[in-house]
């Protein structure tokens, strides 16, 4: 669709040119149309506009995602180890390039339960989307960096910071060879205000073959523990008693 508005641009910039030009109110609702397109690619990654996110697994086996950002932290991290461990669950981490400087070891307790870590910006910055691709080229750097020296292999799955992804994102994450991660179904169990019982109703109401469910690990800011944590446990109960296997994202989107 943002290949069409951008032809329509063309056309009616061609027939300007030519000295037939459109009305006024048609060029002005061509131009909403295309601003409307591209800003819903960022907004909404899963819809593909300016890369292939992968924001689903296949609906025909009985497998999903749990992935964790913001992570990691001596706490909290551990924590959500401790709980997987307990119902034989895997998930994905998403980490932050400068928690994994301060906290190796911690990425490597990840690896080593047996579960997949992934690269989320190395600060979290929120205007990432609007960053140049240099400037994000050179974060990817730095982060993979961080995360390889920490668990001693180069990440292959990208999450951005705030999971928006703009052309720039996208051109930095296809030179650095990155698959880009987005969700089927947020918890918002990363804000300080949320409460527990409804993470527990939104991931509940998510949980489904293919689903990509987006929780945190820990806090961008350490400032507060994730209100998932409270109800981990009962998440992976429910999931169970559907059917359903919590994978890394890589084997969610392996071929049948």
């Amino acid at each position: 669709m943002l290949w069409l508005s951008s032809l329509l641009g063309i056309v009616v910039g061609v027939r300007a040119l030519g000295g037939a030009a459109f009305s006024l109110s048609f060029c002005l609702g061509a131009f909403a149309l295309h601003a409307g397109l591209a800003t819903a690619g960022v907004l909404l990654p899963s819809l593909g506009v300016f890369a292939d996110v992968v924001a689903r697994g296949p609906s025909d086996r009985p497998e999903l995602a749990l992935t964790f950002d913001d992570g990691p932290h001596p706490n909290s991290t551990r924590r959500v180890l401790e709980i997987l461990r307990e119902h034989g669950a895997r998930a994905t981490f998403f980490v932050l390039g400068s928690k994994a400087e301060r906290f190796p070891e911690l990425v490597r307790e990840i690896v080593a339960a047996g579960h997949a870590v992934g690269v989320h910006g190395h600060e979290h910055d929120r205007l990432y989307a609007l960053r140049s691709a240099r400037f994000v080229a050179r974060d990817l750097e730095r982060a993979s960096a961080a995360i390889e020296a920490a668990m001693g292999v180069r990440p292959t799955l990208f999450r951005p910071p705030v999971g928006f992804v703009s052309p720039s994102v996208a051109v930095a994450a296809e030179r650095a060879g990155l698959v880009l991660v987005g969700w089927s179904a947020r918890t918002l169990d990363g804000r300080g205000a949320s409460r527990s019982e409804r993470v527990l109703a939104r991931a509940t109401a998510a949980l489904e073959n293919g689903a990509i469910l987006l929780l945190h690990d820990a806090a961008e800011r350490d400032d507060h523990v994730p209100a998932s944590l409270a109800v981990l446990g009962t998440i992976l109960e429910r999931l169970r008693e559907r059917g359903l296997r919590a994978v890394t994202v890589d084997v969610l989107r392996r071929p049948v």
